[in-house]
């Protein structure tokens, strides 16, 4: 039998240079800078601050919105109001991460108080409330009671919906007004995680004609967005563009395009249609290439805001697009995938310095500082904001994970 002739050494050599070249260069669009035992410690940390928090909050059913530091007020809503569902889901990321017993437990607290959300047809924040809660506790426990909340929730938001329109109303008007606010894109997840579980394509439906609508209202020929369309809810005219929470009506307000990064993002996971992929890196270029984006890549509260560069900076919207554009990263070629990732490594490390990171004991337990969340009304303007912890931790688990 005739030997196989071995491979030469300098075949051999090449090949492996080949592999090593293309090993190199792919792990180069993603190098991490920012050292896995900060991380770490940052989750610790915002672990400890959880549960210094959880001994503030009174035991009746109060969900924390935030802190005013020179009062040493610490403000909560009730369950109805649309950043309940931050407060667990910040919590189960962290278990999840840090393994502390007491932050389950105090999860599963909350999370009985929030449960009867899921028959509020009145909001269309469902998404936010219950998918962020009840959605993370169903991913690390699946339970049927899980189960019937988020189906429950799913059919609760569906009502909001409006074939004539093809939205979700997001606020309820007197008259022939239907509004709908950039927001409403992160509530869609709930939607499409809906089909996939029940088989009804309904829900995905529904999704699917909201993201079409609001891509093609929402977006300003620069690829920003405004906050609020109005339609008429008789004829799905457009009757007017505004905004609520921004500058101005034709400003762009930083954490609404941080949302519709997001969404558009988390459509293009859920369809992989690639105009929703388009969609979003036009949003994602639009603010990273924005003049007034600041280095640190925590942006103004508004990118059109007044005082520049003295205006107020929104932690939440660099948490927000940090948490979007690692996941943006992954879908995108060499070039878009490095710029984003930077970008949020950025936002990150910006984030766990001493500006913006509490230190433990302070800031109400919570552990962002320097967020904006209604300027234009002097709501909540340079606080903690619990939706700002959310999508930062989220961002530090994905940045663990790249």
């Amino acid at each position: 039998m005739k030997k196989s002739r071995p491979k030469s050494g300098v075949f051999r050599s090449v090949k492996f240079s080949v592999l090593m070249l293309a090993i190199f260069f792919t792990s180069c669009a993603t190098q991490k800078d920012i050292p896995e035992n900060k991380i770490d410690r940052t989750l610790e940390l915002a672990a400890e601050q959880y549960k210094y928090m959880a001994d503030q909050l009174p035991e009746d059913g109060r969900f924390p919105k935030t802190y005013y530091a020179k009062e040493n007020r610490f403000e909560t809503s009730g369950s109805d109001w649309w950043v309940s569902g931050f407060y667990p889901g910040t919590l189960l990321y962290l278990y999840e991460e840090v393994g502390d017993p007491e932050l389950m437990e105090e999860a599963e607290r909350i999370l009985e108080d929030l449960e009867k959300e899921q028959h509020n047809t009145s909001t269309h924040d469902l998404g936010f409330m219950m998918f962020d809660s009840f959605g993370a506790a169903n991913r690390l426990d699946p339970q049927e009671e899980y189960e019937e909340i988020l189906m429950n929730s799913a059919k609760s938001l569906a009502t909001r919906f409006d074939e004539e329109v093809g939205a979700i109303r997001s606020w309820d008007s007197d008259d022939d007004s239907f509004l709908v606010i950039i927001d409403n894109m992160m509530n869609l997840e709930l939607l499409f995680w809906a089909s996939e579980y029940s088989g009804d394509n309904r829900y995905r439906d529904i999704a699917i004609t909201h993201a079409n609508t609001t891509m093609q209202h929402h977006f300003r020929p620069d690829n920003s967005s405004y906050h609020v369309i109005n339609y008429n809810e008789n004829t799905g005219e457009v009757k007017d563009k505004r905004t609520a929470q921004g500058n101005a009506d034709e400003s762009a307000w930083a954490r609404g395009q941080a949302w519709g990064l997001y969404g558009f993002t988390e459509v293009y996971r859920k369809t992989k249609d690639q105009k929703y992929l388009d969609q979003a890196v036009k949003i994602a270029d639009f603010m990273l290439d924005h003049p007034n984006m600041p280095a640190d890549k925590i942006p103004y509260w508004d990118y059109n805001a007044p005082k520049i560069p003295d205006a107020f900076r929104d932690s939440s919207a660099g948490a927000i697009m940090a948490a979007a554009l690692l996941e943006l990263s992954e879908y995108v070629d060499k070039n878009k995938q490095k710029k984003y990732f930077n970008a949020a490594e950025t936002a990150l490390n910006t984030l766990m310095g001493p500006e913006y990171l509490a230190k433990e004991g302070t800031n109400g337990g919570f552990i962002l500082k320097h967020g904006v969340g209604h300027l234009p009304k002097n709501s909540e303007v340079d606080v903690p904001l619990t939706y700002g912890d959310y999508y930062f931790v989220e961002a530090l688990k994905r940045y663990k994970e790249e």
